[in-house]
C-alpha cells in the first residue's frame, strides 16, 4: 500500500499513543466522530488545513502523518545532501543509508533542521537590528544623554573655580541625565529580552495589527456580513490592539477583507477555481472584482480552497511593506528593505498592469513560487495630481517540477546570492553559519 494512503492509520496510532479518544480528537478539530472514523480507516483522503489541525492537536509534524517517519527522514536527508552539494551517486543511496544506519540518519537530519533554524534566527535578528525604529530611537536617546553627561562632567573637571550655584546646577544635571539614562537602558534591555518572543509587547501599530491578523489566521467569517459598527466592536474587543492608531488600521483592514468576502464568497470562489491552473485575472472578470481584491481573497481563503496556503504582501508607493501574510519558504522581512527584485516592486512602475513571474528564493532551501503582482491607485483621481499607489503580490508555492525563475531573496543583509545587481549592502550569510 502506498505511503500516502496510510495517513489515517498513522493518525489512529498517534491518537492511541497520546491517550486521546476518537470523539475528543474529532471535537478538537471541528469534525464529526464518524468522519474521523472513516479517515482513520483510510476510507477518506485527508490533507490541507484539516491534516495540519489534527497534527497540532496530536503534537506531531503533519509530514509524519502524511508520509510516515521514514519518508520524512529520507526527504530531510535529500534536502541536507542537496545543500551540501553531494554527488548524484550519494543521493541515490540515501534510502539505503537511512535503512542501515537510522540513528546516524536521524542525527544528520536533526542537525540540518537546527542549521536551518539558526539561519532563520540570524535573519530575523539582523532584520530587527537593522530596521527596528524603536531600537534606533532608543539608541539615539541613550547616546544623546551620554554626550550630555560627558559634556557636563568635562566642564566640572576642567574648570578649577566654579561658583557654588553653577556647580550645584551641573551636579543636578548629571544626576537627572544619569537617571534618564538608567531608565532608558532598562527599557531597551526589556525590549530586547522580548524581541524573540512572539507574544512580546509590540510598539508599532502596524505590528499589533499584523499580530492580530496572524492570531486569527486572517479568517474572520463572523465579520463577513457585519456592519461597520460590528467591525469596530470586534476591533475594540481585541486586547492586542493597544492604541487608537492600531485599532483604526485594523478596522480598515477588516472592512476590506469583509468587502472582498461579500463579492467572492468562499463556496463560489472554490467552484470558480475548478481544477485548472490558477488565473486571478479570469477570477476578476468572473466576479466583477478588482484584481487586488482577488489577490487578497485568494490569500485569505487559500488554506480552505487550495492544496497549500498562499502568501501576500502589500506596499505603498515608497516601497514600505504595509501588510504581510508570510508563506513557508518565502521569508518576508519584518520591516522594510525587502529584495528590490520582488515583482511587488516591479509592479509599482507599471500601475494597473498585472505581472506574473516565477521566482526562486535564495538560500539552502531554494524553493520556487509563482508571484502575481498588481498596483492600484489609492483614493480619488484628480486633475494634475499624481495618484498614490498600493502594490499587492500573491505568493503561490510551486508544487511540481522546477522551471527557470528569477532569483530573489528576503533582504540584502541575509541574502547569500554572490552576484546581484540590486545588492545594497554585504550579506552576513554568504559563507553560511
Amino acid at each position: 500500500m502506498a505511503r500516502d494512503t496510510l495517513t489515517g492509520s498513522r493518525i489512529r496510532e498517534r491518537r492511541v499513543i497520546v491517550g486521546m479518544r476518537q470523539a475528543e480528537l474529532a471535537r478538537e478539530v471541528g469534525i464529526s466522530a464518524s468522519y474521523l472514523n472513516l479517515i482513520e480507516h483510510n476510507r477518506r483522503r485527508i490533507g490541507g488545513k484539516l491534516l495540519v489541525d489534527i497534527a497540532q492537536v496530536l503534537n506531531v509534524e503533519a509530514s509524519l502523518l502524511s508520509e510516515g517517519a521514514e519518508a520524512a527522514l529520507i526527504a530531510t536527508l535529500r534536502e541536507a545532501a542537496a545543500d551540501a552539494n553531494a554527488s548524484g551517486q550519494e543521493l541515490d543511496r540515501i534510502d539505503e543509508f537511512a535503512g542501515r544506519f537510522p540513528g546516524w540518519a536521524a542525527l544528520i537530519a536533526d542537525q540540518h533542521r537546527r542549521l536551518q533554524s539558526l539561519e532563520h534566527t540570524a535573519a530575523t535578528l539582523t532584520d530587527r537590528l537593522t530596521h527596528d525604529p524603536h531600537l534606533a530611537t532608543s539608541m539615539h536617546e541613550m547616546l544623546t544623554m551620554v554626550t550630555a553627561i560627558r559634556s557636563t562632567a568635562g566642564i566640572l573637571a576642567d574648570t578649577k573655580e566654579i561658583e557654588p550655584e553653577w556647580r550645584n546646577r551641573f551636579h543636578r544635571n548629571i544626576n537627572e541625565d544619569s537617571q534618564r539614562l538608567a531608565e532608558s537602558s532598562q527599557r531597551l534591555v526589556a525590549y530586547l529580552d522580548g524581541a524573540g518572543d512572539a507574544g512580546a509587547s509590540l510598539t508599532l501599530p502596524q505590528e499589533e495589527v499584523e499580530a492580530m491578523l496572524t492570531a486569527n489566521a486572517f479568517r474572520f467569517e463572523a465579520l463577513e456580513a457585519a456592519s461597520d459598527d460590528g467591525v469596530r466592536d470586534f476591533v475594540e474587543a481585541q486586547e492586542a490592539l493597544t492604541s487608537n492608531a492600531s485599532r483604526d488600521l485594523a478596522s480598515s483592514a477588516l472592512r476590506q477583507f469583509r468587502d472582498d468576502a461579500q463579492v467572492m464568497p468562499v463556496n463560489a470562489l472554490r467552484a470558480a477555481l475548478g481544477a485548472g491552473p490558477l488565473d486571478p485575472v479570469a477570477l476578476s472578470r468572473s466576479f466583477g472584482a478588482s484584481l487586488p481584491a482577488v489577490l487578497r481573497r485568494l490569500a485569505v481563503v487559500s488554506d480552505e480552497v487550495m492544496p497549500m496556503p498562499f502568501g501576500l504582501v502589500m506596499c505603498d508607493g515608497s516601497g514600505t511593506l504595509m501588510l504581510r501574510k508570510p508563506v513557508e519558504g518565502f521569508p518576508v522581512p519584518r520591516f522594510s528593505a525587502a529584495c528590490p527584485k520582488w515583482p511587488l516592486f516591479q509592479a509599482l512602475s507599471r500601475p494597473m498592469r498585472p505581472l506574473h513571474q516565477r521566482v526562486t528564493v535564495t538560500g539552502r532551501d531554494a524553493r520556487q513560487f509563482d508571484c502575481f503582482a498588481v498596483t492600484e491607485a489609492v483614493g480619488m483621481i484628480e486633475v494634475n495630481v499624481d495618484p498614490l499607489y498600493h502594490s499587492y503580490m500573491l505568493i503561490v508555492p510551486v508544487d511540481g517540477p522546477s522551471a527557470p525563475g528569477r532569483e530573489v531573496g528576503s533582504s540584502c543583509r541575509v541574502c547569500p546570492s554572490l552576484s546581484c545587481e540590486g545588492r545594497r549592502e554585504p550579506s552576513l550569510l554568504v559563507d553560511g553559519i
